[in-house]
């Protein structure tokens, strides 16, 4: 899908919900439409989007270089040092009254926003951008195919014992990963979490310098962009034999895993499919140990609409791209997960990642 057609797209969104004007700082909604990142500078970057006039990226003259600019879709406007940019786009959006902006906006400026436009209504652009930017075009499927490719080669690298990880510590592991990520075709690292023995009960575990040992659960979750889009996936490995009582818990997540890429149809409601992970988890005994939802959705960003979370009503269509990552951690003990992206088409839910989801023994 063409830039041009987005911005149509997103102007009949605005139109429908009643926004007149949407304005675009950091975060991925402004490459979405422009191919423009902003820098996550103290100068403010942002694109002003009327309902019913030209769209006009207001930047600092200094970054206006770095900006493929393409008239039919905006205006440049770049600002000097003795400039107030708050004051240009405050004249630029005028007496429209209703406004929505970007959730990741630095909150100085929507506060000077505020205060420069008065009687006026705010929201967050995603209420306008999050539904459309939800449904992957086939190009963007195809670019979310290409970035979990290039992770599963380093996945099946681990669970093949190929990156050792006894004796090392968690941040030379870590470190090992992002190379082998970037050697892979990533343009940029998102994140590595290594979490080995009782590291591997925190979700979000900072590989740190913990030194992993034998008989050991080690948890790695990783991803970063190609051309853009994201990948993220996780597997859990064991270093030596593993006992009856974490073969169990692995077990458990593994069937949850799969059950809940199984559910994630077309039409099927987001809460549904954490249900049907939850279920599993629960029978099991360790309904209190999976502490945080089922999926996100990825795109240009690694964790975006749709969230696969109870109380999220709202149906898959085709087009969704979101994880499936359950998961059971034990507090001091050990910890699973495993993690793949899954789009829904209307032939079914499509795993992206395909590395084997077996509990791999690894030295």
């Amino acid at each position: 899908m063409s830039r041009v057609e987005r911005v149509a797209r997103v102007r009949a969104r605005m139109e429908a919900i009643g926004v007149d004007a949407l304005l675009l700082s950091l975060g991925a909604d402004l490459p979405w439409l422009t191919g423009y990142e902003a820098m996550p500078l103290e100068r403010l970057t942002m694109l002003v989007l009327p309902a019913d006039g030209d769209a006009t990226l207001v930047v600092p003259r200094l970054e206006a270089p770095r900006v493929q600019h393409d008239p039919g879709l905006f205006r440049l406007r770049p600002w000097s040092e003795t400039e107030d940019p708050v004051q240009v786009v405050a004249e630029l959006v005028g007496a429209r009254p209703r406004l929505a902006v970007s959730d990741r906006t630095w909150a100085t400026f929507v506060l000077q926003l505020q205060a420069s436009l008065r009687g006026v209504s705010w929201q967050a652009a995603s209420v306008v951008t999050g539904p459309l930017r939800a449904v992957k075009d086939p190009e963007e499927v195809a670019a979310l195919r290409r970035a979990a490719a290039a992770a599963d080669r380093v996945a099946a690298a681990l669970v093949a014992g190929e990156v050792r990880l006894v004796g090392r510590t968690e941040a030379d592991v870590a470190a090992d990963l992002h190379a082998r990520l970037r050697a892979e075709g990533h343009d940029r690292i998102n994140f590595v979490i290594v979490g080995s023995g009782p590291n591997s009960a925190s979700p979000h575990h900072e590989p740190g310098p913990r030194i992993i040992g034998e008989g050991e659960a080690v948890v790695c979750d990783f991803g970063g962009t190609v051309d853009g889009y994201c990948s993220d996936t996780t597997r859990t490995v064991f270093t030596g034999l593993p006992p009856a009582e974490f073969r169990d818990l692995y077990a458990a997540v593994q069937r949850a895993q799969a059950s809940a890429v199984e559910a994630a149809v077309v039409g099927t409601p987001c809460e549904d499919i954490d249900g049907v992970a939850r279920r599993v988890i629960e029978e099991a005994g360790y309904g209190p140990q999976f502490v945080h939802r089922t999926g996100h959705g990825i795109g240009l960003e690694e964790h975006e609409d749709p969230y696969l979370v109870g109380g999220n009503c709202d149906p898959l269509v085709a087009g969704h791209a979101f994880s499936i990552e359950p998961g059971i951690y034990v507090d001091g003990r050990w910890g699973t997960r495993i993690e793949d992206i899954v789009v829904a088409t209307g032939a079914g839910p499509e795993s992206l990642n395909t590395v084997s989801h077996d509990l791999a023994v690894v030295a």
